[in-house]
């Protein structure tokens, strides 16, 4: 690899609570080492179009406690084919860019694997995204905030179920993966979980729903937006028809879930993952994603990130079934 002098950091696909802290990181550590450090907006779109300005010090001052991302994202079809990657090679190496640092998720990692493969280009991936789901790390950027926020949500959600003996079924993000709906209902104190990694789960609510009907409480049943059975609100229509003397609702609790001030956690991982990810370069490496786990920094090649799957505890579930 040749010696790098300059860099470039973009956020892509979802912004997630803590992408602001990791640029800051990352700008901060490369120009302590003497590097050139580049902004990248909108993701791989802006790559393509050559939106790449120059960042110093003050350009990531008082960024740190700021939910979303200052660098924008976008979602670029473009960048799918080589033309659009040969485009956005072409933009880099114009701008004398030596390697990039991505923050993102699985959909990002692939498409900087894909054009590390074909140009040559080191790539760094740091996980960013609230779902929680890439392999090789126990936490991604912004899904301590997105918990909490859940929380508090269903906190409130609870208190007027309680109220008026009502049965909430809440909807969560969470893609295709039940880490959100699974720990933020275990905080919650939710009576039931749905989430996609256990199928026919639905039949346990049905169990405790006729359960209830001798208790007469109120309940909350958490349910990951990839959800099998169709989401919160085709379960709640399926559990009225079958339970017509219960006042059942639903909420979905959208994007809220992943904007706000991110916690302190995911402002101290994504400080530590923004520096590390520039010591990696400066070390010559490519091709891998920053990870934490056990509370230790990890480098996992961006290949197995994309193609391995990161499992749910179901110890966890098998927990809320004896709390509830």
């Amino acid at each position: 690899m040749k010696e790098i002098k300059k860099i470039g950091v973009l956020t892509s696909g979802g912004d997630a609570p803590g992408m602001n802290a990791a640029v800051r990181a990352v700008v901060r550590t490369g120009i302590y080492n003497g590097l050139e450090v580049y902004g990248i907006r909108r993701g791989y779109q802006g790559m393509i179009e050559g939106e790449i300005v120059l960042l110093d010090t003050d350009s990531v001052s008082g960024i740190i406690h700021l939910g979303g991302t200052i660098l924008q994202t976008a979602r670029c079809k473009e960048f799918f084919s080589f033309e659009g990657r040969k485009k956005a090679y072409e933009q880099l190496m114009l701008s004398g860019i030596d390697a990039v640092i991505i923050i993102g998720g699985d959909g990002s990692f692939t498409g900087a694997g894909i054009m590390s493969k074909e140009f040559d280009i080191p790539f760094i991936g740091i996980p960013g995204t609230i779902d929680n789901d890439l392999y090789g790390t126990d936490y991604t950027i912004g899904f301590d905030t997105a918990l909490n926020t859940v929380v508090q949500a269903v906190d409130k959600i609870h208190d007027t179920a309680t109220s008026h003996g009502r049965i909430f079924f809440v909807e969560v993000m969470g893609k295709e993966a039940g880490f959100v709906a699974l720990q933020s209902g275990i905080a919650c104190g939710a009576e039931g979980i749905l989430i996609p990694e256990e199928k026919g789960d639905l039949n346990k609510i049905r169990k405790y729903l006729t359960d209830r009907a001798r208790r007469k409480k109120s309940s909350i049943i958490m349910v990951a937006e990839g959800e099998d059975e169709g989401g919160a609100i085709s379960i709640a229509n399926k559990m009225k028809e079958e339970f017509p003397d219960f006042d059942i609702r639903t909420t979905i609790l959208g994007h809220v879930q992943r904007g706000g001030s991110p916690s302190a956690f995911d402002r101290i991982i994504a400080s530590r993952m923004g520096k590390d990810a520039v010591e990696a370069l400066m070390d010559n490496q490519k091709s891998i994603m920053i990870g934490v786990v056990n509370g230790e920094i990890v480098h996992v090649p961006l290949s197995k990130t994309v193609k391995l799957h990161k499992m749910v505890n179901m110890e966890l579930l098998e927990m809320v079934d004896i709390l509830s």
